[in-house]
């Protein structure tokens, strides 16, 4: 997967506290950014200035780039759940713009977007350009914190453990996109994994990484 952001819907801190919703209900999506910050942010911190130009499970992306990226992902997708077109045409440098400090602003700006899907109505109507289903767009940002975290950890060669109830959600977010997304090229074929598998496996699968990936 290179990233989720155009894709057509075919259908550190906590989150802000929610109201209630029935016990059948999917969890709130920012409630779900929060726990997946909490998850990446540890290993996006251990990243050293030396490993930056490591390759990565994205192929077109090296750490650096993979980096940026994010930070790009993260800032745009708090304007999607205010319900405003976002330009992703140009990916803005932010480790070279902000130095040493780049993984405090990055966890700042994941603050950001946890309160932006939060906002009452975020998740509700529709969102983007392309006018997708505001959950799915949420969703579609979390699919990209959590997956783009295991590249980095990957790359680094360090644990990663995508937090708990991410993967439900995300399992089914990409066995809804992933026709169109392999037509768009933002994944790749699936990769074939073993029975039993685990839930992460079989999610990284779907969108054409290699659960077993190194960086050689």
């Amino acid at each position: 997967m290179n990233d989720t952001r155009d894709i057509p819907d075919e259908t550190h801190h906590s989150a802000p506290a929610h109201t209630a919703r029935p016990a059948d209900a999917p969890p709130h999506i920012s409630a779900l950014l929060a726990a997946a910050a909490q998850a990446a942010l540890p290993v996006l911190r251990a990243v050293r200035d030396d490993q930056l130009g490591r390759p990565t499970p994205c192929s077109e992306y090296d750490v650096r780039a993979l980096l940026n990226h994010l930070f790009q992902v993260v800032v745009a997708f708090q304007t999607l759940a205010a319900k405003k077109d976002v330009d992703f045409s140009h990916t803005p440098d932010r480790l070279g713009e902000y130095g040493a400090q780049w993984p405090d602003r990055f966890a700042d700006e994941t603050v950001r977007l946890v309160e932006a899907w939060a906002a009452p109505g975020a998740e509700d109507g529709l969102t983007g350009g392309m006018q997708l289903p505001a959950r799915t767009v949420g969703a579609m940002v979390l699919l990209d914190l959590t997956v783009h975290a295991w590249d980095v950890a990957r790359a680094i060669g360090r644990p990663y453990a995508p937090a708990v109830g991410c993967v439900t959600e995300l399992r089914a977010l990409a066995a809804r996109m992933a026709p169109t997304a392999r037509t768009m090229n933002v994944f790749a074929d699936p990769v074939p994994v073993p029975r039993g598998a685990s839930d992460l496996d079989v999610l990284l699968a779907e969108t054409g990484r290699d659960p077993h990936w190194t960086a050689g």
